[in-house]
This record gives C-alpha cells, structure tokens and sequence, in this order.
C-alpha cells in the first residue's frame, strides 16, 4: 500500500502505539511492559479512559531495556544505567549551553575591547580586563591584574 505523501510521520514523543503494538515492536509480552512501567522504567501516555499509548521513543526505551537484561543486566542496574545516560544528557546539554554563553561573553568582551580608547597616561592600562586566547581556540581567559 503507498503511503500518502501529505501524512507525515508523528513526532518522536507522540504517544501512538496501543500496548499490543508496542509488544510486537518491542519482542516483550504486554505483561512485561505493564511491569516495567510498575518498575517506573517508562511511563506511556494515557488516553482519556485510561489505556496505555506508547511513542517511538518509549519504543527505542524498550527496545534498549530489552537488550541490557538479554545480555544479564538485571532490573536495578538497567535502571541505573538509564539514569546515567539520562544524567550525561542532561549534563551534555548543559555543556552546550554554557559554551555558548562563554562564547558569547567573549564576542562580547572582544567587541568591547576593540571599541576602547587607549589608557590616560595616569592610569595604566594593564588594570584594563585581558583577553587571552588559548591554543585549543575554544577556551577563553579573562584576568584582571591585582592592584599593587
């Protein structure tokens, strides 16, 4: 059957899957996934009634659930493991946003230095904020020089 080429695919978080399609996507009888959700290992979308819906990437969450306890993982160490990578997401994420306000705050201060006009003879300019760039190219130094 062809598909319709004005239906687009439902987003990655859209809960769609009824648990018997999940099951079949997944390999895992329905029972197991009402398990894992007892466990708090995923939690699906409910309807208004109450049934459970699942989304593509509470598919992949089974899908990998499934994986680590074929190969011995037992329930608590899949649960640590998925708390792990949920943490280095988090932290990934919170990398890209501080690299990018770094390196904001540097265009900033590099405009800002480019725009200043030199020291009076009275006051060194060496008391003036520095930027020094440093051989990886990604880090960024801003020192002022202790008062003497």
């Amino acid at each position: 059957m062809a598909r319709d080429p004005g239906l687009t695919p439902p987003a990655p978080d859209a809960a769609v899957y009824v648990i018997s399609v999940a099951a079949e996507l997944t390999g895992l009888h329905p029972q197991t996934l009402r398990s894992y959700e007892r466990l708090g290992l995923i939690t699906p979308g409910r309807t208004v009634g109450g049934g459970r819906r699942y989304s593509h990437r509470d598919i992949e969450l089974l899908r990998l659930i499934s994986d680590l306890t074929s190969s011995g993982i037992g329930i608590e160490g899949v649960r640590r493991i998925l708390e792990l990578e949920n943490q280095v997401a988090a932290l990934r994420l919170r990398n890209e946003e501080l690299m990018a306000e770094l390196e904001a705050t540097g265009e900033a201060l590099r405009q800002a230095l480019s725009r200043r006009t030199p020291a009076p003879a009275d006051r060194p300019s060496d008391r003036l904020p520095v930027l020094r760039q440093q051989m990886t190219g990604q880090s960024i130094v801003v020192w002022r020089r202790g008062r003497s």
